[in-house]
Protein backbone atom coordinates (compact mmCIF):
# COMPACT_ATOMS: atom_id res chain seq x y z
CA UNK A 1 0.00 0.00 0.00
CA UNK A 2 1.35 2.97 -1.05
CA UNK A 3 1.80 5.53 2.00
CA UNK A 4 3.40 8.31 0.29
CA UNK A 5 1.79 11.13 -2.33
CA UNK A 6 3.68 13.81 -4.12
CA UNK A 7 2.56 15.70 -6.83
CA UNK A 8 4.37 19.28 -8.07
CA UNK A 9 3.20 22.74 -9.77
CA UNK A 10 5.07 25.64 -11.35
CA UNK A 11 4.40 28.84 -9.88
CA UNK A 12 5.53 32.31 -11.58
CA UNK A 13 6.27 33.54 -8.17
CA UNK A 14 10.58 33.20 -6.31
CA UNK A 15 10.71 30.43 -4.12
CA UNK A 16 10.96 32.77 -1.07
CA UNK A 17 7.54 34.48 -1.71
CA UNK A 18 5.62 31.00 -2.80
CA UNK A 19 8.00 30.07 1.10
CA UNK A 20 6.36 32.95 2.56
CA UNK A 21 3.09 31.67 2.02
CA UNK A 22 2.84 28.26 2.46
CA UNK A 23 4.58 28.99 5.66
CA UNK A 24 2.33 31.17 7.10
CA UNK A 25 -0.34 28.53 7.94
CA UNK A 26 -3.04 30.63 8.96
CA UNK A 27 -3.57 30.81 5.22
CA UNK A 28 -3.84 26.63 4.77
CA UNK A 29 -7.50 27.21 5.41
CA UNK A 30 -7.35 29.08 1.90
CA UNK A 31 -6.03 26.17 -0.11
CA UNK A 32 -6.78 22.70 1.44
CA UNK A 33 -10.34 21.17 0.60
CA UNK A 34 -9.74 20.02 4.16
CA UNK A 35 -7.91 22.33 6.38
CA UNK A 36 -10.45 24.74 7.28
CA UNK A 37 -8.08 27.18 9.55
CA UNK A 38 -5.04 27.04 11.22
CA UNK A 39 -3.27 29.17 13.88
CA UNK A 40 0.22 29.02 15.68
CA UNK A 41 -0.05 27.94 19.45
CA UNK A 42 1.02 30.20 22.00
CA UNK A 43 1.86 33.12 19.41
CA UNK A 44 4.45 30.96 18.04
CA UNK A 45 5.29 31.16 13.93
CA UNK A 46 7.50 28.97 11.12
CA UNK A 47 10.57 27.79 12.75
CA UNK A 48 11.63 24.77 13.42
CA UNK A 49 10.32 23.06 16.46
CA UNK A 50 6.86 25.15 16.25
CA UNK A 51 3.76 24.11 17.01
CA UNK A 52 0.46 24.84 15.69
CA UNK A 53 -3.02 23.86 15.53
CA UNK A 54 -5.46 23.02 12.54
CA UNK A 55 -9.27 22.84 12.18
CA UNK A 56 -10.72 19.96 9.62
CA UNK A 57 -13.78 19.65 8.00
CA UNK A 58 -15.53 17.11 5.95
CA UNK A 59 -19.29 16.46 5.38
CA UNK A 60 -18.83 13.15 7.98
CA UNK A 61 -16.95 15.34 10.48
CA UNK A 62 -14.97 17.94 12.05
CA UNK A 63 -11.95 17.81 13.92
CA UNK A 64 -8.11 18.98 15.26
CA UNK A 65 -4.91 18.49 15.15
CA UNK A 66 -1.70 19.67 16.50
CA UNK A 67 1.20 19.57 14.11
CA UNK A 68 5.58 20.32 14.40
CA UNK A 69 7.31 22.43 12.00
CA UNK A 70 10.16 19.68 11.13
CA UNK A 71 11.54 22.04 7.97
CA UNK A 72 11.54 25.95 7.86
CA UNK A 73 14.35 26.74 5.44
CA UNK A 74 13.04 29.59 3.63
CA UNK A 75 12.58 29.32 -0.18
CA UNK A 76 13.56 25.69 0.08
CA UNK A 77 11.26 23.24 1.97
CA UNK A 78 8.19 23.79 5.00
CA UNK A 79 7.91 20.69 6.41
CA UNK A 80 5.46 19.54 9.44
CA UNK A 81 4.28 16.40 11.15
CA UNK A 82 0.81 15.50 12.43
CA UNK A 83 0.38 14.53 16.01
CA UNK A 84 4.48 15.17 15.66
CA UNK A 85 4.68 11.37 14.97
CA UNK A 86 1.44 10.55 12.28
CA UNK A 87 1.55 12.36 9.18
CA UNK A 88 4.49 14.00 7.31
CA UNK A 89 3.71 16.88 4.87
CA UNK A 90 6.50 18.49 3.28
CA UNK A 91 6.54 22.08 0.75
CA UNK A 92 9.27 21.73 -1.23
CA UNK A 93 11.18 24.34 -3.73
CA UNK A 94 13.17 24.83 -6.27
CA UNK A 95 13.80 27.58 -8.88
CA UNK A 96 13.07 26.94 -12.20
CA UNK A 97 13.55 29.64 -15.28
CA UNK A 98 10.03 32.02 -14.35
CA UNK A 99 9.70 31.20 -10.87
CA UNK A 100 9.47 28.02 -8.42
CA UNK A 101 8.61 24.07 -8.56
CA UNK A 102 6.60 23.63 -5.10
CA UNK A 103 6.33 19.77 -4.58
CA UNK A 104 3.78 18.86 -2.19
CA UNK A 105 4.12 15.33 -0.38
CA UNK A 106 2.22 13.35 1.81
CA UNK A 107 3.28 10.38 4.11
CA UNK A 108 2.09 8.60 6.65
CA UNK A 109 4.19 7.10 9.30
CA UNK A 110 4.57 4.38 11.17
CA UNK A 111 3.36 6.49 14.43
CA UNK A 112 0.09 6.99 12.36
CA UNK A 113 0.37 3.65 11.98
CA UNK A 114 0.49 2.61 15.47
CA UNK A 115 -2.09 5.83 16.57
CA UNK A 116 -4.87 4.17 13.91
CA UNK A 117 -4.37 0.51 14.74
CA UNK A 118 -5.04 1.93 18.79
CA UNK A 119 -7.60 4.30 17.67
CA UNK A 120 -9.30 1.91 15.02
CA UNK A 121 -8.76 -1.11 15.50
CA UNK A 122 -9.73 -3.73 12.76
CA UNK A 123 -11.34 -0.99 10.93
CA UNK A 124 -7.81 1.34 10.75
CA UNK A 125 -7.05 -0.07 7.22
CA UNK A 126 -10.53 1.43 6.05
CA UNK A 127 -9.58 4.71 7.88
CA UNK A 128 -5.95 4.89 6.45
CA UNK A 129 -7.54 4.40 3.34
CA UNK A 130 -10.05 7.03 3.46
CA UNK A 131 -7.20 9.54 4.53
CA UNK A 132 -4.84 8.31 1.39
CA UNK A 133 -7.79 9.13 -1.10
CA UNK A 134 -8.72 12.23 0.49
CA UNK A 135 -4.39 13.21 0.01
CA UNK A 136 -4.79 12.02 -3.20
CA UNK A 137 -7.58 13.84 -4.43
CA UNK A 138 -6.55 17.41 -1.99
CA UNK A 139 -2.78 17.81 -3.11
CA UNK A 140 -3.50 19.01 -6.56
CA UNK A 141 -6.33 20.99 -5.37
CA UNK A 142 -4.09 22.63 -3.03
CA UNK A 143 -1.60 23.29 -5.47
CA UNK A 144 -3.87 24.64 -7.62
CA UNK A 145 -5.33 26.97 -5.43
CA UNK A 146 -1.77 27.59 -3.90
CA UNK A 147 -0.99 28.41 -7.83
CA UNK A 148 -3.67 30.72 -8.14
CA UNK A 149 -3.50 32.70 -5.15
CA UNK A 150 0.67 33.32 -6.01
CA UNK A 151 0.29 34.38 -9.33
CA UNK A 152 -2.91 36.14 -9.50
CA UNK A 153 -2.86 37.81 -5.18
CA UNK A 154 -1.55 40.95 -4.22
CA UNK A 155 2.14 39.66 -4.10
CA UNK A 156 1.44 37.22 -7.41
CA UNK A 157 2.83 38.46 -10.90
Amino acid sequence: MNQVLSESVDIHLAPADVYDMIADVTRMGEWSPVCVACWWDEGDGPREGSWFTGRNETPERTWETRSLVTVARRGEEFTFVVGGVRTRWSYTLEEIPGGSRLTETWEFLPGGEESFRERFGDDAENQLSLRREAARSGIPATLAAIKTAAENGPRGH
